[in-house]
């Protein structure tokens, strides 16, 4: 008697499961029965930033081109991805009780666990009950693949494929469909900043930068399928092209804004000391880059900075500022701020609040630090308690609100109107952000998703401009 044994018969980008012996495998095979007709489903679930967000849409894509059917990650799915992050404790805790959730869901799914965390603990992953898979921030591409050999053969320990993240080139990844109103594209990975609180390079590794050439084709897809903004990411985008030689960031946005039909292009995360007088003349120059820039600030205490060891002050910071302003009058700045980095005292934590009222930021990340493995701040002696920290925090939260409240009601008072990408709707009003980013809600009765519409403003709730379609 023949040994029975799984394989797959894909037919028509199905997939369909069958166990049996070869002899009626063939059988099963030429009279195209189908004893079992089951697509396989797949749910996905990101933690993190956004060129994790990028890489689960990419590894979705995978998924689908080899017929796997992409369900929400709530439901019960065959196959879970869960895309980690560890850029905080908290990060780390959320990334487990993602996978735990994905078990109690369905202990008999195949569970793929990859990303930051998985990189940098994949010890932590298998203890995990139900892991299948644990793969690090390279090899994502290869993820749905093996999903189709571990759904033949389910092996007794989780499959552990993390590899150096030393010897990982930039890897491979298209999007070539997203959502009509914002997609991602992932230009760079990897980080040399080395800053004394983050565990990111070493999950990460060093910076590699997509081709330019790659960049325009996948944009250019994603224009002609009628996203209408696209936002270049990046670990640390401001250093995209250090390994190329010859193309750095504004030269990679010259190139695309010469490109006709571009949507509006929005750029991730970047540091200040990006912000010189040749960036800025050439960035004023462009015309579909959209007047809004997020910097990773981290803190406005020069003594605080130097600490976490990074490569600008507040003066420069500020200087940079001022110069964008001058040259494009509509720029709007956000940012992140860490509070309670080991050594913060009173006085430097005052220093930050008085840097954040002069830089006038339309937004801030405000978070609280978190000691990482591996670290050298971690090991600092005088880390600040957790009371304080949450207390900072509070204060500079307060102190957000507050700047938000006075940009946004002077948009209201110049009454000039906004040009708007509406996103979601709810009940009759849709929700959207201007060029700079600014979030609006108007009433309509006509559909606005993905739409590009001018809205008047006229008075502000709750951090959020409320307005009203000009027809």
């Amino acid at each position: 008697m023949q040994e029975a044994q799984p394989f797959f018969y894909r037919k028509e980008n199905l997939v369909f499961p069958f166990t049996g012996t070869k002899s009626c495998g063939i059988i099963y095979i030429l009279r195209e029965v189908v004893a079992i007709e089951k697509q396989y489903t797949v749910g996905l679930y990101t933690l993190g930033c956004k060129v994790s967000q990028y890489e689960t849409e990419a590894i979705a894509e995978e998924f689908e081109r080899r017929g796997f059917l992409r369900r929400p990650f709530d439901e019960v799915c065959d196959v879970y991805v869960i895309n980690t992050c560890t850029v905080t404790a908290e990060s780390d805790r959320k990334s487990r009780q993602v996978i735990r959730r994905a078990y109690h869901k369905n202990p008999a799914a195949c569970i793929m666990v990859c990303g930051c965390y998985a990189q940098t603990t994949p010890g932590d992953i298998q203890k995990i009950p139900g892991v299948s898979y644990i793969s690090g921030t390279g090899g994502k591409m290869e993820i749905a693949r093996r999903a189709e050999e571990l759904l033949q053969a389910r092996p007794a320990m989780p499959v552990c494929a993390v590899s150096r993240v030393e010897d990982e080139p930039f890897e491979p990844m298209t999007i070539t469909h997203a959502p009509r109103t914002r997609a991602y594209v992932k230009i760079e990975d990897g980080c040399e900043c080395r800053c004394t609180y983050c565990a990111i390079p070493g999950a990460r590794g060093l910076v590699r930068s997509k081709e330019p050439e790659a960049v325009l084709r996948e944009v250019r897809g994603l224009a002609a399928g009628g996203s209408r903004e696209i936002v270049l990411t990046g670990i640390e985008t401001a250093s995209y092209g250090v390994d190329l030689g010859n193309t750095r960031l504004i030269d990679l946005l010259e190139m695309l804004d010469r490109e006709p039909g571009m949507p509006r292009l929005r750029l991730g995360s970047l540091t200040p000391e990006l912000i010189r007088p040749d960036f800025v003349r050439r960035l004023a120059a462009l015309r579909c880059i959209t007047p809004h820039l997020h910097l990773s600030m981290q803190s406005g205490s020069d003594t605080v900075l130097r600490g976490m060891r990074r490569r600008y002050n507040t003066s420069m910071a500020l200087s940079g500022l001022r110069a964008l302003r001058e040259a494009i009058p509509a720029m709007q700045f956000t940012t992140d701020m860490m509070v309670g980095f080991p050594g913060e005292t009173d006085e430097s934590f005052e220093e930050t609040m008085a840097f954040c009222r002069e830089a006038a930021f339309l937004d801030m990340h405000v978070f609280a630090y978190s000691r990482r493995p591996g670290t050298p701040a971690a090991d600092f002696s005088d880390q600040v308690p957790e009371p304080l920290k949450r207390e900072r925090s509070a204060r500079l939260i307060a102190l957000k609100n507050e700047i938000r409240q006075e940009i946004l009601s002077r948009l209201v008072e110049e009454g000039q109107p906004l040009s708007v990408l509406f996103e979601t709707e709810e009940g009759g009003v849709y929700t959207g952000h201007t060029d700079t980013y600014v979030e609006v809600k108007a009433a309509s009765t006509q559909a606005l998703s993905g739409e590009i519409v001018a809205v008047r403003p006229q008075e502000v709730r709750d951090g959020v401009i409320f307005g009203e379609i000009i027809k």
